[in-house]
């Protein structure tokens, strides 16, 4: 009679443990998001070149070598969206940061890959870049409220903010010229 109890229990311990552990996912493709954000014909997808200045400020933001030579985005007018990655702790999370008017419209986690800090991809997090700007030193405007369990993830959001706002004004100042 205990066996079945003691079977019974690891399974139950078993089943807790995978869906804390298993927290990957993938919540919106890169293409709904685009779409979303522009609520109307989606821009034809621009490449952004990074030249020496940019790489410079996207490092000094990541506080890491970044290897890309070059990024996707789409723009129209006075907004733009950019999909990007950045390691949380081990895994890329894939993050689309739609910018307008040089503030953050809306962050959303698109691919989680971490075993555990999911938290981040929920709007209770996310809502807190909203209407974020970047200061003269390339810090948010606000403050982002961590989540215990997930540091590193929500630092991997943050600093994907940060360059989406740099790169949206360094876009739109080159336009202008």
């Amino acid at each position: 009679m205990k066996l079945p109890l003691v079977v019974l229990s690891v399974l139950f311990c078993c089943s807790l443990t995978s869906a804390a552990v298993n927290a990957r996912g993938t919540y919106q493709t890169p293409e709904e998001f685009i779409g979303q954000a522009f609520n109307a014909e989606v821009p034809k997808a621009k490449v952004f070149w990074i030249d020496d200045t940019a790489k410079q400020a996207i490092e000094s933001i990541l506080a890491h070598n970044f290897k890309k030579m070059r990024l996707r985005y789409w723009q129209q007018a006075d907004e733009s969206v950019w999909i990007m990655d950045e390691i949380g702790k081990e895994s890329p999370i894939t993050v689309g940061i739609h910018v307008k008017d040089s503030a953050i419209a809306q962050t959303k986690v698109l691919v989680y890959r971490e075993s555990r800090g999911d938290e981040v991809r929920h709007d209770f997090f996310t809502d807190q870049f909203k209407s974020a700007k970047l200061k003269q030193d390339l810090q948010l405007d606000t403050h982002i409220d961590g989540i215990t369990g997930a540091t590193l993830s929500v630092r991997a959001l943050t600093k994907l903010s940060r360059i989406a706002l740099y790169l949206d004004d360094y876009v739109i100042n080159k336009d202008k010229e």
